[in-house]
């Protein structure tokens, strides 16, 4: 759902006269897009699991988000070229559907010994800056799509995605520390994968679709309330 409050402000924001008025309503689009992002914030949390320490994990979300804000802004821009190539929301479908199985039933954990190598410490902390990158990417591009079919203000689409960065990094920072208590909150992030990918897969290739939005949204709150139901047991 991330990005989603700027697309039905964007109307609004249209009809403004003023930078001054745009401004006073930034407050309530921060606040939107810190509830909105929920879902995406779990599932970019939970792909840093695999990284062992708070600061690596701080340092991925940073890299891999800024990375994503850059793709978000050159979609935007390039949105009336890029957008016409359907091939994209469907490899964007079809990949959050991968991450989902490759992570709950494909994964091979990296042994946790002592003996790793710093070669492969790398490589698992550019993999995992990599995946945020392109599954951020993947969330907004609904989003995205929809804020260009409703308004040629470029400006104010690529204001509503920064400002949908910015609040995606405080609450992906308020999952890490929450992933650590709640035991079934990472699988809960990759469930969000899986019903966005199939989302944007419905939206994509059928023509009307056969189940409305807040459907997905419903079960996407659904995984969520399953997720905070059980805390680490306390050794």
């Amino acid at each position: 759902m991330d990005s989603v409050a700027i697309n039905s402000f964007i109307p609004t924001l249209d009809q403004v006269d003023s930078w001054y008025e745009i401004i006073t309503l930034l407050p309530i689009l921060i606040a939107l897009e810190l509830l909105l992002s929920a879902d995406n914030a779990v599932a970019l949390a939970s792909l840093t699991k695999s990284l062992k320490s708070s600061e690596l994990r701080s340092r991925a979300l940073n890299i891999g988000i800024t990375i994503s804000l850059l793709f978000r802004i050159i979609l935007i821009i390039l949105s009336n070229f890029l957008l016409k190539f359907i091939l994209i929301r469907i490899f964007a479908g079809f990949y959050l559907i991968y991450l989902y199985f490759s992570n709950i039933f494909l994964n091979s954990e990296i042994e946790n010994s002592a003996d790793v190598t710093d070669n492969k410490n790398n490589f698992r902390f550019l993999r995992v800056v990599a995946l945020l990158s392109i599954t951020d990417f993947a969330f907004s591009i609904d989003s995205i799509t929809t804020a260009v079919a409703i308004s040629d203000q470029y400006i104010l689409i690529i204001i509503g995605a920064v400002i949908g960065v910015l609040a995606l990094r405080f609450t992906s920072g308020i999952f890490l520390k929450l992933l650590d208590i709640f035991s079934r909150l990472e699988t809960a992030g990759y469930i969000a994968i899986l019903i966005v990918g199939i989302k944007l897969l419905i939206n994509t290739l059928i023509k009307e679709s056969i189940l409305p939005d807040y459907y997905f949204y419903i079960l996407i709150i659904f995984a969520f309330i399953w997720g905070f139901s059980k805390k680490e047991s306390k050794t």
